[in-house]
């Protein structure tokens, strides 16, 4: 095999010993009868299954299989950020191994980057498995973050995306740790193809997407992309320092023109009260989060660490960037 593939298949792996022989299978079917030299990289991302023992079975029967074996579960973005980073193909399409990212799709993806896209983003026009609630809730991310950022985010975007090797090296330049990769590709402004595509039911197994990720996820996109929900603050803050002003100014006129003396009940004042503090416990948490992802920068540690390098010749496992 060539020492500089034309494409590499970067593929993230945590638990998905039921969809990697099928996914394989089908993923080294299009790319032999469509590209060649190519690579196909796992990052095994702290599988607790059989996983990785299935990609060191597939590195040893397919001379084009690599794998990058990570330390621990660095969630998904940063195990695609490893892939990245070892790729060494022209083009470099990331895919998940369910199979809701069909690989039939590479070669409209190569074609489109051959015709001069230096990214090639795929969109989801349909996804069989997700329920009413969750396509809800990507509809308003995607809205909250569009509303919010100057950077464009393609609603119902997907991690099945080609980038040409100039994109990769801009991205792999990128340090920040907490990384929405939707929205960093977005910010680079290259020449971008759209494919749309459905997607089917995952091979076997169940997401290993949970809320709590999906909620982790969106609040990157968000916090990363956006310094609004700051200025919240001063909003909030100028609007109820308004709202104040104004009643105090009917308190004084009623009392100094009609001689009535406004005393309300109890239930006014601690509503306002308690809704006040409500919005200083949010803007204080929004705050926060903030001041963490300050406080995680600058502490510089490696975005992922690497156990072993399977398959790469030559290559010694790195520490991450």
């Amino acid at each position: 095999m060539s020492s500089s593939p034309v494409l590499s298949v970067v593929v993230p792996v945590y638990n998905e010993e039921e969809c990697l022989p099928a996914f394989h299978r089908e993923l080294s079917a299009i790319l032999r009868s469509q590209v060649e030299p190519y690579e196909i990289v796992y990052v095994d991302d702290g599988s607790q299954d059989r996983s990785l023992e299935l990609v060191e079975s597939l590195r040893l029967s397919d001379p084009n299989v690599r794998a990058v074996v990570l330390t621990r579960n660095f969630g998904h973005q940063l195990a695609l950020t490893a892939g990245l980073e070892f790729s060494r193909g022209e083009a470099v399409v990331t895919m998940d191994a369910d199979l809701q990212h069909p690989p039939s799709l590479i070669p409209r993806m190569l074609a489109e980057w051959r015709k001069g896209a230096r990214v090639v983003s795929t969109v989801r026009t349909d996804t069989e498995d997700i329920g009413a609630c969750k396509r809800l809730t990507s509809r308003l991310f995607y809205g909250l973050i569009n509303a919010l950022s100057r950077t464009p985010v393609q609603p119902d975007a997907a991690d099945f995306r080609l980038l040409d090797r100039g994109a990769v090296e801009t991205l792999r330049s990128m340090k920040e740790r907490h990384r929405f990769l939707r929205g960093m590709i977005g910010w680079l402004g290259l020449p971008e193809a759209v494919i749309e595509f459905s997607a089917g039911r995952r091979a076997a197994g169940a997401s290993k997407y949970t809320w709590a990720r999906m909620f982790s996820f969106a609040a990157d996109g968000i916090v990363s992309f956006s310094t609004l929900p700051l200025k919240a603050a001063l909003i909030l803050g100028s609007l109820a320092l308004g709202l104040c002003g104004l009643y105090a100014g009917y308190v004084v006129y009623m009392f100094a023109f009609h001689g009535v003396l406004l005393i309300k009940g109890w239930a006014s004042t601690v509503l306002l009260t308690m809704f006040l503090g409500g919005c200083q416990l949010i803007l204080l948490g929004v705050t926060g989060e903030y001041i963490g992802r300050i406080y995680e920068e600058i502490k510089a540690r490696p975005l992922f660490l690497v156990r072993e390098l399977r398959g790469f010749a030559g290559r010694a496992p790195e520490p991450g960037r």
